[in-house]
């Protein structure tokens, strides 16, 4: 299997030198980050927004070696946030945080990454819209399920993400499906080894099925991050079975990926959320993209042959 080589590369500063020289590079990256600034994704937000669709914005980065790149990971969410209040859209775009860009995995991370991510809740909610704490590899989860209890005390709509290749995922799952809850549910994205992780893609789909059926007949608001059409649909049903009404849970997918299929469940009135990435450290979550599905390598590839 591709996906733990290419996860392994994302490790690499060797990899990162050759792949970030590599001419075609930048046009294939362009698929999945529409951009590097604010300023180059609010004409991206506009014209999604306007087809209908909702966003979740993520600013790329999870290199985080000192205390003052996380503040400049802080500042750098709160000048979007900023500039989506301006647009006045809502919840229609909320943000997507990784913990390791607040600086968890630092010296007393912990503590630090809740200080840096506790303003970005605080503007996020004074515009209107709220954040995501995405999930991260194994070792980082206990930390991000605490900070987000915490930032729950004093607001409730803060969300998270569930991986459902981890073992552990359906016991978090039914903690997490209560009333008010947010709950992201993915496949998984981190090479994670055997003992906490399924590796097998028919095991982790089924366990994918299990979970989002405990989202779907809990209390919560489920958010089905897939683009596997099988599982979409299996969604749609587990929602009409428990009688969720279409604003009762929403669909998300990546940006660049299957946008005839976020246009289509938007015109059916489903939520339709799409995961939008920008900024210049793009590499570790391009080759993430890449390591997910067999379809995203070979579009690489096909075009690194092309201009080659």
């Amino acid at each position: 299997m591709l996906g733990p080589v290419i996860l392994a590369a994302s490790r690499s500063d060797r990899m990162r030198r050759l792949i970030s020289a590599a001419p075609v590079t930048k046009q294939v990256v362009d698929r999945f980050i529409p951009g590097e600034s604010v300023d180059e994704v609010v004409p991206i937000i506009e014209d999604l927004t306007g087809r209908g669709l909702e966003l979740t914005m993520d600013v790329v980065g999870e290199d985080i070696t000192t205390p003052e790149q996380a503040a400049a990971a802080r500042d750098a969410y709160l000048a979007l946030i900023d500039r989506i209040g301006g647009l006045r859209l809502g919840p229609r775009v909320e943000t997507s945080v990784k913990l390791s860009m607040f600086g968890q995995a630092l010296d007393g991370g912990h503590a630090l990454a809740l200080a840096n991510v506790r303003p970005v809740v605080e503007a996020a909610a004074a515009v209107g819209t709220t954040v995501t704490l995405d999930a991260e590899d194994h070792t980082t989860l206990d930390s991000m399920f605490a900070i987000h209890e915490e930032l729950r005390k004093d607001f409730p709509q803060t969300g998270c993400v569930i991986q459902a290749y981890l073992y552990r995922t359906e016991a978090d799952a039914r903690r997490l499906a209560a009333s008010g809850s947010r709950v992201r549910l993915v496949k998984g994205a981190y090479k994670e080894p055997a003992q906490v992780a399924y590796q097998n893609r028919h095991e982790i789909d089924k366990a994918y099925v299990r979970i989002l059926r405990t989202l779907m007949e809990g209390d919560g608001y489920p958010m089905v991050g897939s683009h596997d059409p099988r599982l979409i649909s299996i969604a749609q049903e587990l929602a009409r079975t428990v009688g969720r009404k279409l604003d009762e849970y929403e669909f998300q997918m990546l940006y660049g990926i299957r946008g005839d299929e976020h246009l289509r469940l938007a015109a059916e009135g489903h939520r339709m959320r799409v995961y939008t990435a920008y900024g210049t450290d793009w590499y570790g979550y391009f080759m993430r993209r890449l390591a997910e599905k067999p379809a995203n390598l070979r579009f690489f590839a096909r075009s690194m042959v092309s201009t080659g």
